[in-house]
């Protein structure tokens, strides 16, 4: 996609707000990511885990203010999100309930916005509002997200996949920060292990479809999640080689990243 002038598109989310004084502690004891640090206007991605380190939600986390927080995250996950936050909530004093908002993906634009990293070029989220640009092709974004390596909730990430598996360790994870659900098992799979399987990128002759087998000599070796033409994303078994002739769907095949 050409991003010298500003394309837009509808960036459909579930909106959770956790606000009060003990926002940035329960936040900080609830997700993956260190949004302590986060300065006002400040934002990073982060999950919510399981306690055994399954991914539950993805999401943007957007410091609005000192103890305000809006959790952008996927549709149909606010429910989720909303529900599993207020009942860890305990003595906490803040307020946890779903807002109604508009994003619109903005990219090749500098504009005032939330960072939107899923997409490997600059873009920003903004709320509310009309923004002038040009439509973006639904076709060429999916690509650029392919291309990005970036998992969606939904379609290669559910509640059987661990962080690490999906590449979101890489991302939306602070290993520095205090305990958190789920920590103790994504920090063992870090060092002390190996996943069993990674979502990777693959360069295909053709247009691969979604669900289809990943072979190896006739061997299925994972399958995809994400495809677009020549190009898919699929979950790997990590012993297979980088150089590796591969099928996907009876066609030939490669990893590219």
């Amino acid at each position: 996609m050409h991003t010298a002038a500003p394309s837009v598109a509808p960036r459909p989310r579930d909106y959770v707000r956790v606000a009060g004084p003990d926002a940035v502690d329960f936040l900080q004891r609830m997700v993956s990511n260190d949004v302590e640090a986060l300065p006002e206007r400040g934002s990073c991605e982060a999950m919510l885990l399981t306690p055994k380190g399954r991914v539950v939600a993805t999401m943007r986390v957007w410091r609005r203010g000192a103890d305000d927080f809006l959790l952008l995250t996927e549709p149909g996950l606010g429910d989720v999100v909303c529900r599993t936050l207020v009942r860890m909530r305990i003595a906490s004093k803040c307020d946890i309930d779903q807002e109604q908002h508009v994003s619109t993906l903005v990219i090749g634009a500098d504009v005032d916005g939330i960072p939107n990293d899923d997409y490997g070029v600059p873009a920003v989220e903004v709320l509310d509002a009309d923004v002038e640009g040009a439509p973006a092709d639904p076709e060429e974004l999916e690509r650029l997200r392919i291309q990005a390596r970036t998992p969606r909730f939904g379609i290669d990430v559910d509640e059987s996949v661990f962080p690490a598996e999906a590449g979101l360790d890489e991302r939306a994870v602070s290993w520095s920060k205090g305990c958190y659900p789920g920590q103790e098992f994504v920090a063992r799979l870090r060092y002390r292990g190996h996943p069993n399987k990674r979502l990777r990128l693959l360069e295909v002759d053709g247009h691969a479809r979604r669900d289809a087998e990943i072979c190896l000599d006739g061997k299925s070796v994972g399958r995809v999640t994400s495809a677009v033409a020549g190009l898919a994303l699929g979950y790997v078994r990590a012993e297979v080689q980088d150089d590796a002739v591969l099928e996907v769907g009876g066609l030939p095949a490669r990893l590219a990243g």
